[in-house]
């Protein structure tokens, strides 16, 4: 026999239509909630996603460093996933690194004032907070386990300290203002739905001009422009768990509700590690073909560009039952299609 269906909820998503925030839009309507998205669209502009027109969702352009509209679409939600952060790769933490701080504090303040003032009316239950795999920037052993962020120093990058603080945001409200949360650390997502970042400033890769996103999107459209050799950003021996969006999306999800998810936090990640280089050739290998020899050059690599992020998944998969399934294989089968249309039309 199987237990009663999940209870029907309304959640709020700021950030709703980012990276990840896709993702997990599409994931809580696929469980039969509710759903109110936020997100100035400052990033990309406005991007279209598949369940825009999807009658459970409701979607408001609008700032989420503003603590009266947060605290207004908060006043009929159950659930807060607070996903709303200037984000981008590793370029991006470099050039906009005031940028990131400062935005991002913002945010968290007004959305944890939001929130505390919406679980004192009696409605909101819980936050889930998105924090990022780039707590552990500073460690040396490994894997990274929940709790090690709070042993080893801070993180050297803007965007890794702001992260930290985003889970000390968390503990504090609950500390002084008894509001529940959830941490989630997702670990190097991969997927589809990552347009060309606004603004003027681009990162330019041998001969090819940069987006300041992530590494799969980025060696995709340089190998399908042609470029050869390949140019990575750094040797290529880093060390990265590439994780699939969906996959993210179904692990935030399950903890929404989950009794042991309260005032815990996770790593969400698969548990398969692969350097830079071993994805460049695969990627290599899909666009261009095993007849066309795999060759690649070695830039300067970025001072933030931390050399292992290798996950402990073992919390996640005890408590919430949570496993990334999704292969790289399968990930690069979705993305690589994508991409190369993306090249072509123009967008990224």
């Amino acid at each position: 026999m199987t237990g009663p269906p999940p209870a029907r909820r309304t959640v709020l998503v700021t950030g709703a239509s980012g990276f990840i925030g896709g993702y997990v839009v599409g994931e809580l309507l696929r469980l039969g909630h509710r759903v109110v998205g936020l997100d100035d669209h400052s990033k990309y502009g406005r991007v279209r996603r598949a369940h825009d027109d999807h009658p459970d969702f409701h979607l408001v352009e609008g700032d989420a460093r503003d603590p009266q509209l947060v605290a207004q679409l908060l006043a009929s939600c159950d659930h807060l996933i607070a996903g709303a952060a200037m984000i981008g790769g590793i370029a991006y933490f470099h050039r906009y690194a005031y940028d990131l701080l400062a935005a991002n504090e913002r945010i968290i303040a007004a959305t944890c004032d939001a929130a505390i003032a919406a679980h004192q009316r009696g409605r909101l239950r819980k936050v889930t907070y998105l924090s990022s795999s780039m707590v552990y920037e500073a460690a040396t052993t490994f894997p990274s386990v929940e709790g090690q962020e709070r042993a080893i120093p801070p993180p050297p990058s803007s965007y890794g300290f702001q992260k930290l603080a985003v889970e000390v945001f968390a503990r504090a409200a609950y500390a002084q203002h008894g509001l529940p949360y959830t941490i989630i650390r997702p670990f190097n997502c991969v997927g589809i739905g990552e347009g060309r970042a606004l603004g003027e400033h681009e990162v330019t890769s041998g001969n090819v001009q940069l987006a300041m996103s992530h590494v799969v999107p980025d060696l995709v459209q340089k190998i399908v422009k042609g470029q050869d050799p390949l140019h990575l950003l750094g040797d290529g021996s880093q060390v990265r768990h590439y994780t699939y969006g969906g996959d993210l999306a179904r692990g935030i999800c399950l903890s929404l509700e989950h009794p042991g998810a309260w005032q815990e936090d996770f790593n969400l990640a698969t548990d398969r590690g692969t350097t830079v280089l071993e994805l460049a050739e695969r990627i290599w290998r899909r666009v261009r073909g095993p007849q066309v020899p795999f060759r690649h050059t070695a830039d300067p690599a970025f001072p933030h560009d931390v050399q292992r992020r290798v996950p402990s998944t073992e919390k996640a998969r005890r408590v919430l039952g949570f496993q990334a399934t999704t292969s790289l294989e399968a990930m690069l089968e979705e993305v690589i299609p994508w991409v190369t249309r993306q090249v072509e039309e123009g967008t990224i």
